[in-house]
């Protein structure tokens, strides 16, 4: 290394406030440029994005409205069978269950036609018409695709009818807007750690800079699995016991609350998640040790069991430790984390 980096090397660790405040507003300018770079992408697809965060709450509400009647047939062996079952030639009635267009016809919910399965000009197996349907916008022809997906498992995707509502004319828009910057903000984050790190870096030694791949990459995948957690494995039974709740009532549930709650809960389990990534580097680094983690787990649960009381939706002691048992295994791991690879800090 020549005098001219080594005259930079000591520079940045000896930066002025004012050269620090430069730092961090450049490190801010990127990262809001590339947050509205992925918010342009998301906004193109937030759609989809609302499709795929709606499906937890669409199942929930159609459990909650679902009444559980006994089958009493004829016979006293009848049951439900899911549609996988049909196969080809089977015939029966077909009921709509939401308001459909086929072609440029309206066809309202509950109406219903006779209808077979077959296969159409490709090979793929549907349910058809297998009638005329007369409507007083017009007459729907024989052999029509009627709107429904074979390929959906039993008790997966809800009911289409159970929607969530919306109070004013721009909050759909609104909704999408904050769908693509939540989106935009979650696809940013590998950017958003490399700015954080490229700010911190100049305190640290030339050495432990290295650790700014290992960084990204365990902190870009903790975010996703916390997330992936949230969505798949704590928020379902959470809404479903709050919607519960509310058996007795017709749920009509706002739009816009629905997604400001899924999404606090998936980046909060983000960010939480990032546990044993940022134990891991500081540790290597040489700053936090198992022991000190080890003495300090009564501070810890405090924290834990209010950050959990503060996630989760309700107050009751079964959802507050739905949330606060994950955190709880991850504070462990990072012990052990901290324990395998810890290290006493060394200087250049």
């Amino acid at each position: 290394m020549d005098r001219e980096e080594l005259e930079q090397e000591e520079l940045g660790g000896h930066m002025s406030f004012l050269e620090h405040l430069d730092e961090f507003r450049k490190r801010l300018v990127n990262s809001v440029v590339f947050v509205l770079v992925a918010f342009l992408f998301c906004w193109f697809v937030s759609d989809r994005i609302y499709n795929f965060l709606a499906i937890p709450v669409q199942r929930a509400l159609t459990e909650a409205q679902r009444r559980n009647l006994p089958i009493e047939g004829l016979q006293g062996n009848e049951k439900v069978l899911p549609l996988r079952s049909l196969k080809e030639g089977d015939k029966g009635k077909y009921v709509f269950d939401r308001a459909s267009t086929i072609g440029n016809i309206s066809v309202s919910p509950g109406s219903s036609v006779s209808a077979v399965v077959a296969k159409d000009r490709s090979g793929s197996i549907g349910l058809f018409s297998e009638e005329q349907m007369f409507t007083p916008a017009g007459v729907i022809p024989k052999g029509v695709r009627l709107p429904v997906d074979f390929s959906l498992k039993e008790g997966e995707g809800g009911d289409p009818g159970e929607r969530m509502v919306v109070k004013t004319a721009v909050e759909p828009f609104t909704l999408y807007v904050t769908v693509s910057l939540y989106a935009a903000i979650a696809l940013s984050v590998p950017f958003l750690l490399l700015q954080i790190w490229g700010f911190i870096s100049p305190a640290l030694y030339k050495h432990e800079r290295k650790y700014v791949t290992p960084f990204i990459i365990l902190s870009t995948t903790s975010f996703v699995l916390g997330a992936a957690f949230a969505y798949y494995i704590l928020f379902p039974p959470a809404v479903r016991y709050l919607l519960s709740l509310g058996s007795d009532f017709r749920l009509l549930l706002s739009a816009s609350d629905y997604f400001d709650f899924i999404t606090l809960i998936m980046l909060a389990m983000g960010v939480i998640f990032q546990m044993p990534a940022v134990t891991y580097v500081l540790a290597r680094i040489g700053i936090l040790s198992a022991g000190f983690l080890a003495r300090s787990w009564k501070i810890a649960l405090v924290i834990i069991l209010v950050a959990a009381a503060f996630i989760s939706p309700t107050g009751d002691i079964p959802n507050m430790m739905l949330f606060a048992t994950p955190m709880m295994v991850l504070y462990v791991v990072s012990i052990i984390v901290a324990w395998f690879f810890g290290k006493k800090r060394e200087t250049d």
